[in-house]
């Protein structure tokens, strides 16, 4: 320690008067501050965290409908082409029947397929048919390997959508366009994402069990800034449909990220990033080179930037993660993003979650100590939603990204159990 003025009661040499004060100060480096710092914030989050659901995928499972090479005619948006029964090591365990199916919808690029799974619950169906869940998976990757109806379900899938299924929903999960099925799945392309979702809907019913035209969209991550995208465009983008949406569940979702990403370059700040934060950031290029090729996207990438992007396309997020752990997100750039001109208002076209313009009410939950989709992102879409004075419930809760899903899962019944009256 250096003494600059020390603490009352300790001899002090005589200072004069309107002498500045002085005081005692560490003789430590700023880099030891920060890692203890650092050290303290991590033993608190993993106080308040849920182990690490993110695993390797493993050889898909088709159940019979391999559509990665479809090259059929494509009809109107919502018809369903073919479905056949879910393989059995790929059910939620509390469902009563299981289907995988795959329906027209639309992409980046025009009209397309997706493939989804319908889960049906154990409970007698109520007069008019099951009520319908439209569920909004969050990130698992660009490859078709990482199809979700093609891969046994998460612990956190098992209890979340079973939690849907005992509360007498059916739940239909759209892969979206482009995981399973021809094209790059456009990741947090909040539009087609929303025709994704709302044409498997459409398509479910036409299976011939009985759903209800009563629904909601529930989405997690990436699937909550679906999901919310969806609720905002059910009625135009679901115009002739027989289709009543009652709300909208979605935790975690990511808000405001565009104005963000827009700033990536060499003079990034150099602060190190979570891996996944990494992941994310590696899938949003891939998805914006691909959805807007006129904005020449590769130019403003190093070769390293091209090669992770190329990674992006076809790894899991669990395989992108650890390609991609420790890297400086710096080096994927030669110039800025914001040099390409247009950059921002493509960024927001893509991904920006709408804050107006809701016709059904609004659950959002997110979790405190978030580090994927910071709490921050939340917080910002909530007021923005306020704002606007649409029907929004926010709920905050003492956990991370992944444990949101659980802890909201009691409200969220709620919320949905009112909304469907």
């Amino acid at each position: 320690m250096r003494p600059v003025d020390p603490p009352p009661g300790e001899d002090t040499p005589h200072r004069a008067a309107g002498q500045p004060a002085r005081c005692y100060v560490a003789n430590v480096s700023l880099a030891s501050l920060r890692q203890e710092l650092t050290d303290r914030v991590t033993t608190v989050v993993r106080g308040l965290s849920t182990p690490d659901p993110i695993e390797p995928v493993g050889p898909p499972d088709w159940s019979g409908l391999d559509a990665r090479e479809y090259d059929g005619e494509v009809p109107a948006p919502g018809s369903l082409l073919t479905e056949v029964p879910l393989g059995e090591s790929l059910w939620i365990r509390n469902a009563a029947d299981a289907r995988r199916f795959l329906y027209a919808t639309s992409n980046q690029h025009g009209p397309a397929v997706s493939t989804a799974a319908l889960f049906l619950p154990q409970s007698r169906p109520p007069e008019g048919g099951w009520p319908v869940i439209a569920w909004a998976h969050g990130t698992v990757g660009l490859g078709d390997e990482a199809t979700p109806s093609a891969q046994p379900q998460s612990d956190r899938q098992q209890f979340y959508l079973g939690h849907w299924l005992d509360h007498g929903y059916a739940v239909v999960a759209s892969d979206y366009a482009g995981l399973g099925t021809p094209g790059l799945m456009s990741y947090l392309n909040g539009k087609v994402e929303a025709h994704n979702l709302i044409d498997s809907v459409q398509a479910a019913r036409r299976i011939g069990v009985p759903l209800s035209s009563r629904w909601a969209l529930v989405g997690q991550s990436q699937g909550a800034g679906a999901a919310m995208n969806g609720a905002r465009y059910a009625t135009e983008f679901g115009a002739g449909y027989d289709l009543d949406l009652r709300g909208v569940v979605a935790t975690g979702t990511p808000a405001n990220i565009e104005r963000i990403v827009q700033f990536l370059g060499p003079s990034f700040p150099p602060v190190p990033l979570p891996p996944a934060t990494m992941t994310y950031t590696a899938y949003i290029l891939a998805a914006l080179r691909d959805a807007r090729p006129d904005l020449t996207v590769d130019e403003a990438l190093s070769d390293e930037g091209r090669r992770i992007v190329g990674l992006a396309e076809r790894l899991s997020m669990y395989d992108l993660r650890e390609e991609v752990r420790g890297a400086d997100v710096r080096a994927w750039v030669d110039r800025p993003l914001r040099s390409i001109e247009g950059i921002f208002e493509a960024l927001k076209e893509h991904m920006a979650t709408p804050v107006a313009g809701y016709g059904s009410p609004i659950f959002l939950g997110h979790g405190l100590t978030d580090i994927d989709v910071p709490v921050a992102s939340g917080l910002s879409l909530a007021a923005s939603l306020i704002l606007h004075r649409q029907p929004v419930t926010v709920r905050i809760y003492p956990t991370d990204h992944f444990g949101a899903v659980y802890a909201a899962a009691g409200d969220a019944a709620g919320f949905l159990e009112r909304a469907m009256r």
